[in-house]
């Protein structure tokens, strides 16, 4: 009797630290994973023979947090939280990725690669999860860690379109070999594509439109505190995010920010606009779309927006790119209904005899763990969406909503969530909005998600 009282007194006095812990990982994660370019390339380039070590810190630590998670959840006796539908699904998710994996070896560098690019934002996702239902609290951590590193970000991004000289990355490391200083549009130097601290102008803007739809979100919501600290960091973020989506030169980007700040609007504002408003709002915008289309053979709208420019001197047009690439993904993901095995898509494939690209995030879950895989995460994903609508009354999971349709868009001609940054960021973000929800004996508390749903 005494041995399991002291026993359980160990048990609490240890607990605390591992929370802390814990949570430490994840905001850890969290923050940093905006510096994740410089990082890998500043440190990588002092000690080359650990690249890969280094690239792989993140995943190091969340490896860690999900050893700790499993002792938390034990500890507090809230296993249930795992037995939920969505987190059953993540857990067939990545259970089919190590079978895959095995199934169809590509290498031992391929498959970890493989498994780190496709595995470590759900991961991350279901460890925010976690840490939001044992401790609601965490909310408002979150979210100012998010501002904090959307302000690096994007003060960093106005920066190089206004002061510094284009190649200012050149010098920490950045080149051919690792990541490109900067971009240009078809290779023509008269628009420079920024990477701010990211990996590349394309996720430059996919991150940009998260920033935006959230800012905007707090704003119509008025969730912006009447303090002189918070308004000056929403305006950074709100203005800087905005350089960076155009800076980016990023189209499905430009396109997911206006659908996805739409869509704030609308749900915000719908109910506050007359109806003659939303009619000339809307002859606005198609006059706007006219006047670009009339206006398709100047300089602008010929590079800027079209990507093509005929005296570039770049031998292939963006866009031929993208059709070439979807067109192949279709063709293999009908070859192969199974799937070619993880590792065998993106960088990841870098390490195979065979590497392959494919500009397309649906098309490239389908080429490595098949239609099954494929059908998976559009379950989770959909899961999450309708849960982060269903809490569309509050300012951030109407932003997350938002940007998620807009990354929805983006999938279509970039891999997304293969970008680091992006996926973790939003990914934790959803985590965060609806994670909230406490749980009851294993199931919804239905009366606490009404109250949660107004925060």
């Amino acid at each position: 009797m005494v041995g399991s009282i002291r026993s359980k007194s160990i048990k609490q006095a240890k607990s605390p630290v591992l929370d802390r812990v814990y949570i430490a990982i994840l905001l850890v994660v969290f923050g940093g994973i905006v510096l994740q370019g410089p990082i890998s390339v500043g440190l990588g380039t002092l000690w080359p023979h650990y690249d890969l070590l280094i690239k792989s810190w993140k995943e190091i630590l969340l490896l860690v947090a999900g050893l700790l998670s499993l002792v938390l959840l034990r500890r507090k006796g809230q296993y249930g939280i795992l037995r939920q539908p969505l987190m059953l699904f993540i857990a067939v998710y990545a259970l089919l990725h190590v079978v895959l994996a095995v199934a169809m070896w590509h290498g031992t560098q391929a498959t970890l690669a493989g498994l780190m690019i496709d595995l470590r934002y759900i991961l991350f996702f279901g460890l925010v999860y976690i840490a939001i239902s044992l401790y609601p609290d965490l909310k408002r951590q979150f979210l100012l860690t998010f501002m904090v590193g959307g302000i690096v970000v994007v003060t960093f991004a106005m920066l190089q379109v206004f002061i510094l000289p284009a190649d200012i990355l050149s010098y920490i490391g950045y080149g051919k070999t690792t990541i490109e200083p900067y971009l240009t549009v078809d290779l023509n130097q008269s628009y420079i594509r920024i990477n701010s601290t990211l990996r590349g102008p394309n996720p430059l803007g996919a991150y940009a439109v998260i920033i935006l739809t959230f800012i905007t979100a707090a704003y119509l919501k008025r969730k912006i505190p009447p303090i002189t600290k918070s308004r000056i960091m929403a305006a950074i973020l709100l203005v800087g995010g905005a350089v960076a989506l155009w800076a980016s030169y990023s189209r499905s980007a430009v396109i997911a920010g206006v659908v996805g700040i739409g869509i704030v609007a609308v749900v915000s504002l719908s109910s506050k606009i007359s109806r003659r408003t939303w009619i000339i709002g809307s002859v606005v915008l198609f006059g706007l779309v006219g006047g670009l289309a009339l206006n398709s053979r100047s300089n602008f709208v010929s590079n800027v927006i079209l990507h093509d420019n005929p005296s570039s001197t770049s031998s292939t047009k963006s866009d031929a790119g993208h059709i070439n690439s979807l067109q192949d993904g279709i063709a293999l993901a009908a070859a192969n209904p199974l799937g070619s095995g993880v590792g065998s898509t993106g960088s990841a494939s870098l390490y195979t005899k065979q590497p392959l690209i494919i500009e397309n995030q649906y098309l490239l879950i389908a080429h490595e763990v098949g239609w099954l895989g494929l059908g998976l995460f559009a379950v989770i994903y959909v899961a999450v969406m309708i849960e982060l609508w269903r809490r569309r009354n509050s300012y951030a999971a109407l932003g997350v909503f938002a940007s998620g349709v807009g990354m929805g868009i983006i999938g279509i001609l970039l891999p997304v969530w293969v970008d680091d940054t992006v996926s973790i960021i939003w990914w934790g973000l959803a985590a965060v909005a609806i994670g909230s929800l406490r749980m009851a004996g294993g199931r919804w508390n239905m009366l606490n998600r009404k109250k949660v749903a107004n925060d």
